[in-house]
């Protein structure tokens, strides 16, 4: 069984673009990372990175995901532990 899933980059069909309005914002951050971590595209881009920008895209990601789930949607959502 999958635990990831990307569908919403397949299926998407709508603007992408930001400042428009808070939906389509919303849709295209969601359709950039979900292009953003393909294996393809983080397997070049990765090793490219400087130390400075892997720190920063870790950091921003954990303070994210610290800021808004609980304790239990971070290890449901992120982690994909079961409850």
């Amino acid at each position: 069984m999958k635990l990831h899933a990307h569908n919403f980059v397949e299926t998407y069909d709508g603007l992408v673009g930001f400042g428009a309005d808070r939906e389509t914002d919303e849709n295209t951050v969601v359709y950039f990372l979900q292009k953003f971590s393909d294996d393809r595209l983080m397997k070049t881009l990765i090793k490219r990175l400087s130390e400075d920008e892997l720190s920063e895209v870790f950091n921003m990601m954990t303070r994210l995901l610290k800021e808004h789930l609980t304790d239990t949607e971070y290890h449901d959502l992120f982690l994909k532990e079961e409850s």
